[in-house]
């Protein structure tokens, strides 16, 4: 299998020096052409490579929309840390940031609480996606239609009294979340842990990830945790001018 991989990961790189015919791809890998072709034809189902009507070989377009995507989400994550840790500096609770990929919210990244209670969120981790701040954030900047369809193929586990109860529920909160751009999860959950949210936007006024602050009840109360949204949002706002292009970030 691991050879398999190699294999199909070094046509890659062939590609990238331009289109080439299925015996040039097996002479490069030094294979039968019927191995190659096996291996051409998987790429081409995930998008990865085309053919084209001479028949010869091209990078696919998935392959640049992923590499844009992943670069996207490296500038931002960048882009965001400083202000994380600079927020994370004045309340002191933990602090994550997150993004939607292939139907899931991801954190990329955290800043720990300075607290002796801590949660046990990882970056790299798939967040609840029915109750978590982020998650509401980045979901309600998606089309009417698109929602609809992500929202009614979900499962709609009740954590706690306070979660997400099913579709039209979700629906019903992601709009608000669209109107008022800032997001909540108070014990949606986890009974004892509360989250505030705001979104982070590219200079097309898109959601290009979300961050959040979290806090459990046995340091801050709801309401108290509340206090804090309009710092959230200007910390959001100030990545999104950073990020969009339209700010320069300060030198150190």
């Amino acid at each position: 299998m691991s050879q398999t991989v190699d294999r199909a990961l070094s046509i890659l790189p062939l590609l990238a020096q331009g289109p080439a015919d299925l015996g040039q791809v097996a002479e490069r890998l030094g294979v039968h052409k019927s191995t190659a072709l096996r291996l051409l034809r998987t790429l081409h189902e995930h998008g990865l490579v085309y053919r084209q009507e001479d028949q010869r070989y091209r990078l696919g377009a998935r392959l640049f929309a992923l590499a844009q995507e992943a670069v996207e989400n490296l500038d931002v994550r960048e882009i965001a840390h400083g202000h994380l840790v600079a927020l994370n500096d004045r309340c002191g609770h933990t602090v994550h940031l997150a993004v939607y990929e292939e139907q899931e919210v991801l954190y990329i990244d955290k800043v720990e609480s300075r607290y002796p209670v801590r949660m046990y969120s990882r970056i790299g981790k798939p967040v609840a996606i029915t109750v978590a701040a982020v998650a509401k954030l980045l979901l309600a900047d998606l089309t009417e239609p698109e929602r609809r369809v992500i929202a009614e193929k979900l499962d709609y586990p009740m954590y706690t009294s306070r979660s997400t109860p099913g579709a039209a529920a979700f629906l019903k909160e992601l709009a608000v979340v669209r109107e008022q751009g800032w997001a909540t999860d108070l014990g949606g959950h986890e009974e004892s842990i509360n989250c505030i949210g705001a979104p982070i936007r590219g200079a097309d006024g898109r959601v290009v990830a979300a961050m959040s602050v979290s806090a459990p009840n046995v340091v801050v109360t709801a309401e108290e945790l509340l206090t804090l949204l309009p710092l959230v949002r200007r910390t959001a706002e100030t990545i999104s001018r950073e990020y969009s292009g339209t700010t320069r970030p300060k030198k150190a």
